[in-house]
């Protein structure tokens, strides 16, 4: 009986309390936070949250959906459903855990193992893992523990499966508050292949140097084994992994963000006026291999530099609340020869064995040429209209313009995107809708294009 009255105040305790963000909504406080101590120094925070994809899809040339030929689908799916959960009893350490699922459809996205159709088919059941789980120790911490009084310059560090990440700011993005529907996937051009959905095991610094905010970390990649193809391209296989190294800094010329957690915000809404200029890099040595003609293996490193801005300013009238946001940043990939990686998020198609036309090289569904050795350019720009704009929701207008010149193709790839956020409350309860153009390539040029519309339907707390 004891332990059930326990459990009913941690309950309740969860859900009266509320959680400050300064992208949230203004009444819900301080969230799912219990404090174990009078001054709330002490806590545990509870993040859930869910974003549920309605998609129209143009489908590349020669795509199969449960073996029929189409040209277009359609689809309702779960792109994420996460909770995070830390803790922070002492000033000097502090412990996370993340975990969630990804990417389920009517078709794929189940549990390992599961095939066909009826009560075990490939798309059911979907498999919750964690995505991180880091301890962290205080060594210069925020706040002096015995005066109260704020640190200019600390340091942090921590071990585990971590996203205290190199290369960009959008390489640690937050998906709480995307200025798109969505990341472009690029910025984690590791995901899947030597890490574990983005994160890889290891050790990190973070901390501040007055404006100057930087992260670093020497981790263990996963193992990968690819097997290249003679006279082909470099594909993932690195052995027995070298340590990969990473670090991004950026100086933080206004407003000066948090940096308890990894997760970089994607727009403000206005309620900060930041403007960063940023850089970073990623290194592994031996992280892919090729074949040459004559049968020799060659094992190339990864290397991966970038340099970015972000922004995020209020505009006009006080009275109005308007924001622009804007972030550009420029990759440069290096992964051995030719190196190249398609992905298609939530691809519910297959090849079609029997197509006879011109077939897409990037694959079936909504796969696209992502990322490979090669340099990336990518902008998002959105306005936060004035919030008389519209009584029952904020709207905000969002654009974002790709441009690939990769090695392995010949003709340089331009991405379109457009949309709005419809915020209901924040980011709290968002309503996104986005339309993306993509290039299609046939003999490493562009042979036409094929566009696709997401409805996202988000709710966090």
């Amino acid at each position: 009986m004891k332990l059930l009255k326990l459990w009913a105040l941690v309950l309740l305790s969860m859900f009266t309390t509320t959680w400050a963000g300064a992208q949230g909504a203004a009444d819900y406080g301080s969230g799912l936070k219990i404090n174990l101590n009078e001054e709330g120094s002490k806590y545990v925070r509870f993040i859930f949250w869910s974003q549920i994809w309605a998609k129209s899809t143009q489908n590349n040339p020669g795509t199969l959906i449960g073996n029929e030929p189409t040209d277009h689908s359609f689809d309702i799916g779960a792109r994420r459903v996460r909770t995070i959960a830390y803790a922070q009893l002492s000033p000097r350490y502090l412990i996370f855990t993340h975990l969630g699922i990804n990417n389920q459809t009517f078709i794929n996205g189940g549990a390992n193992g599961t095939t066909g159709t009826g009560g075990f088919g490939a798309g059911k059941k979907p498999q919750i893992f964690f995505h991180d789980v880091w301890n962290e120790y205080a060594i210069i911490p925020a706040k002096n523990p015995l005066t109260g009084e704020a640190n200019k310059y600390t340091l942090y560090a921590g071990a585990g499966l971590h996203y205290w990440l190199g290369i960009s700011r959008m390489t640690s993005a937050s998906t709480l508050n995307f200025l798109m529907v969505d990341a472009p996937i690029f910025n984690w051009p590791t995901l899947e292949m030597s890490d574990q959905f983005i994160r890889q095991y290891g050790l990190y610094a973070k901390g501040a140097l007055g404006r100057l905010h930087y992260q670093g970390h020497i981790n263990k990649p996963f193992a990968t084994n690819l097997q290249p193809i003679a006279d082909g391209p470099a594909v993932d296989n690195n052995g027995n992994p070298k340590a990969s190294f990473g670090g991004y800094a950026d100086f933080q010329l206004f407003d000066q963000e948090a940096n308890v957690l990894p997760f970089r915000v994607g727009t403000y809404m206005g309620s900060k006026k930041v403007l960063n200029i940023g850089a970073g890099f990623y290194s592994n040595r031996d992280g892919t291999r090729n074949l040459s003609a004559t049968g020799v293996t060659n094992k190339h490193d990864i290397n991966i530099l970038s340099m970015d801005v972000f922004a995020d300013l209020p505009v006009g009238p006080g009275s109005k609340n308007m924001a622009v946001t804007t972030y550009s940043v420029l990759y440069n990939y290096d992964f051995g020869p030719n190196y190249m990686r398609t992905t298609g998020i939530m691809n519910t198609g297959v090849a079609n064995p029997a197509f006879e036309g011109l077939r897409a090289q990037e694959g079936a569904g909504n796969a696209r040429f992502s990322f490979g050795t090669g340099n990336v350019w990518y902008t998002q720009a959105g306005l936060l209209l004035p919030k008389d704009f519209c009584s029952k929701v904020r709207v905000q207008p969002v654009a974002a313009y790709t441009l690939k010149n990769l090695e392995a193709l010949d003709e340089t790839g331009h991405f379109y995107d457009i949309g709005a956020n419809f915020f209901l409350d924040a980011h709290h309860a968002k309503i996104t809708v986005q339309h993306s153009s993509r290039p299609l390539y046939y003999n490493n040029t562009v042979s036409d294009r094929a566009g696709e519309w997401i409805v996202q339907f988000q709710v966090y707390l």
